[in-house]
């Protein structure tokens, strides 16, 4: 049996991007220099954006967040999906968060590198806890994300995302806890059968 491999930047294919660096003094290097910058606030709001609509079931907006090619592949404790194309993705991520989930994810400690005017990646470093009403779970982890993105028509989109769990407990729920609030109980993808 194979050796897993290691989660680093050379397993991830993470390059170096442009040097975070001033290029010159004239208006033009200057100008070059802050849309580097303005790149990477615009990714990390992007990433940001999808988390937030991971815990909401918010399909529409996170369907403006990702490229029509987007490839997916996450690898978990007790799953692993391999998904191409951005309906696919909508799809399985609407059957995962229905009325029956409770999630919730923090990703933090962005590594953004820009590769070219229209291209980078990013590594993330994720927490997520999940209330699997519906076959009686909770789910408390962490992983690695790493990203691919494309800048077309002004806007970055995500066109590769993979991530790697570095721990998974899956604790069965002996009773379904006591909600005072479930916000995806009513806006989430109610569940089929």
């Amino acid at each position: 049996m194979r050796e897993p491999e290691k989660l680093n930047r050379q397993t991830m294919g993470i390059t170096d991007g442009i040097p975070l660096e001033v290029t010159g003094t004239d208006i033009e290097s200057l100008r070059r220099d802050i849309q580097r910058l303005m790149d990477i606030e615009a990714i990390k709001q992007l990433k940001h954006c999808y988390l937030r609509c991971v815990d909401t079931a918010n399909l529409v907006e996170m369907s403006e967040l990702f490229h029509d090619d987007v490839h997916v592949h996450f690898k978990g404790g007790t799953y692993e999906w391999k998904l191409d194309g951005k309906a696919e993705y909508l799809a399985a991520i609407g059957q995962s968060f229905n009325t029956r989930m409770i999630g919730q994810h923090n990703g933090h400690h962005p590594e953004i590198q820009i590769l070219s005017e229209t291209e980078a990646t990013g590594i993330w470093y994720l927490a997520d806890l999940a209330w699997q009403l519906d076959i009686g779970n909770f789910l408390q982890g962490t992983l690695l994300y790493w990203d691919r993105y494309v800048k077309e028509n002004g806007r970055w989109l995500i066109i590769e995302t993979r991530y790697e769990r570095l721990y998974e407990i899956n604790t069965p729920l002996l009773e379904e806890p006591k909600l005072s609030s479930h916000y995806l109980g009513v806006h989430g993808t109610p569940i089929q059968g």
